[in-house]
Parts: C-alpha cells; structure tokens; sequence
C-alpha cells in the first residue's frame, strides 16, 4: 500500500460519523446493509449519510450497490486488511520490539 493511500482512507476514518458508519458496516459482515437501515443506526439525514458514504467508497473502504430500488453498501474487508497490515507490518523494524502490553481500556 502507498503512503497517499493509506493517509486517505485514514483521513476519511478520522470523521467520527464516517468511523462510525465503517464500523456499522465491518460489523454487519459480507451482507453489508441498505442505506435506510445505517440511516436509521444513525439518525442522520440523507443527503448527511450520502455525503459521508460517498467519501468512504472514493478511498476504497465501502463499497455500494444498488439492488432494485435499495443501495446496499458493503465494508470492503480487503481494503481494511490492507490498511491495518500497512499500520503493523514494520513494527518495531527499527528498535526491535519488546513485550507489547495491551493498552488499557478507556473509560467513557
């Protein structure tokens, strides 16, 4: 993966409704869901959500798909997978990594 690649797609999750509308949709699994019901998840308005999704799908995240008079949008786990490994791939290539603690969870 390219360095423009991966700064896009994480500057595209670094929106919160857009992070949230990827993890709607990581979550709802290779089925992806119509765009009415992320709607609903996220009582946005539509011309709000198409905004966002079409920002997602420019970077390669999403993916959409029209089925009869439904858009179905789809995480595209490839891209994910991809971006994550360019994140974690060379960790430590430089230092030598030592024992990695889990991070502790934050309190809302």
């Amino acid at each position: 993966m390219k360095l423009e690649k991966a700064a896009a797609q994480l500057e595209a999750l670094g929106n919160p409704t857009r992070l949230n509308i990827y993890r709607i949709l990581v979550r709802a699994g290779d089925a992806g869901l119509p765009v009415g019901s992320i709607q609903a998840k996220l009582d946005v308005p539509a011309s709000t959500l198409s905004h966002h999704c079409k920002r997602l799908i420019d970077v390669g995240l999403v993916s959409q798909e029209r089925h009869s008079t439904t858009l179905i949008c789809r995480a595209q786990y490839q891209s994910m997978h991809a971006l994550i490994g360019y994140l974690a791939d060379e960790c430590c290539a430089d230092a030598g990594c030592a024992a990695v603690s889990k991070p502790e969870q934050e309190v809302a």
